[in-house]
């Protein structure tokens, strides 16, 4: 029975694109908001990525396949900085070969501590590791003008104050990181059909899943002139609402 779980492995039903698939949405949703203010050129967008985990490294993949510049990357062994950009490929064949999969020993870049990647002069900062990350005693520091969560909770509430403060826009964790959970879901889909999908419609079918949930929020935050953090809590909400007054609380 495929679709009674998710995540399974290729050769017993699983679905392509699924490893990447949280990465890739967090690069999906950056892209729509830097198009949306016009900056589409991704040679002139500088991102800082925090951790290179299973998100954070399929995220810099994705935005250097795109033409992103990744200055700046960072592992439980550190951060790694080279103003001109990584060459993620490299970085990618680095962490294969180390036997823990890390970015320790990565010669092409500067070494930088945890407070100053998070710090640096950037378009973008991606938190990928864990939670908790930029808080009331470091956002002040932040000079992103757009952060983008992949991990969960990356951010507090005393930060998210400050961050809205200075205007910098924050693509919360439930939007930007949902790829990995949209992909589980076609899965399940595929499954039931027992008709798999190539790669190129797994990723076809997430663009299209995320760019229609972003709209949703971007258009709640404009009407109810609000942040998107609380645009995406109004529209989940609003969701179960709306069905529970047309179906009722039961069946």
């Amino acid at each position: 029975v495929p679709a009674v779980v998710t995540g399974k492995p290729l050769n017993i039903g699983g679905s392509e694109g699924r490893q990447e698939a949280t990465g890739r949405g967090v690069i999906i949703c950056m892209d729509e908001a830097l198009r949306r203010r016009g900056q589409d050129d991704p040679s002139k967008i500088r991102l800082v990525i925090q951790g290179f985990g299973n998100v954070g490294s399929w995220a810099a993949k994705h935005a250097y396949d795109l033409g992103y510049k990744v200055i700046a990357i960072s592992d439980i062994t550190g951060g790694y900085y080279n103003e001109k950009g990584l060459n993620i490929d490299d970085v990618m064949a680095h962490t294969a070969k180390n036997r823990h999969g890390l970015l320790e020993g990565y010669t092409e870049a500067d070494p930088i501590s945890n407070e100053e990647l998070l710090a640096l002069e950037c378009d973008v900062l991606a938190p990928c590791a864990t939670e908790n990350q930029i808080t009331e005693h470091n956002a002040h520091n932040i000079k992103a003008s757009m952060i983008v969560e992949g991990a969960n909770g990356p951010t507090t509430p005393e930060a998210d104050d400050i961050l809205n403060e200075k205007g910098v826009l924050i693509i919360p964790d439930i939007l930007a990181n949902a790829g990995g959970v949209t992909v589980s879901y076609f899965e399940w889909v595929q499954g039931l059909q027992s008709f798999f999908w190539d790669v190129e419609e797994v990723n076809r079918q997430l663009r299209r899943v995320l760019i229609k949930a972003f709209d949703e929020v971007v258009n709640t935050a404009e009407q109810y002139h609000v942040d998107m953090r609380t645009a995406a809590q109004i529209t989940a909400i609003k969701r179960v609402g709306d069905a529970t007054r047309t179906r009722g609380i039961y069946p």
